[in-house]
């Protein structure tokens, strides 16, 4: 089985293709800057789009693209309180009938405890 082995070779790790006739692609570089201050720039390719923000690679906070656009903020919604979610389920109408038959039920057991 040694001897089917292919020597001098590792499998996978070496390109044995020649560089001749191959030209690198074009490159853009955008240069971020984080809350910290840790300004660091980024190669992406020419026709690729640069993101307004980036990880840093220093602290792994949000870093901003200098001379960039200000990132839109995300909306956020409003928290859905007990009363949104209960109205979501049933009208006021019938809230109110449900509000009524529990006094009528809570009276009933205080005239008898008495």
């Amino acid at each position: 089985m040694g001897e089917r082995s292919l020597r001098g070779s590792r499998l996978g790790s070496v390109s044995y293709e020649t560089e001749r006739n191959t030209a690198p692609i074009e490159r853009q570089y955008a240069e971020y800057k984080c809350p910290s201050g840790h300004q660091f720039t980024v190669p992406f390719a020419d026709d690729a789009e640069v993101p307004d923000t980036w990880e840093c690679k220093f602290d792994g906070a949000a870093a901003k693209l200098v001379g960039g656009s200000e990132p839109a903020p995300k909306k956020v919604k409003p928290p859905r309180t007990h009363w949104d979610m209960l109205l979501e389920r049933r009208s006021v109408e019938d809230l109110e009938e449900v509000l009524a038959e529990r006094l009528e039920v809570l009276r009933g057991r205080r005239t008898r405890a008495s």
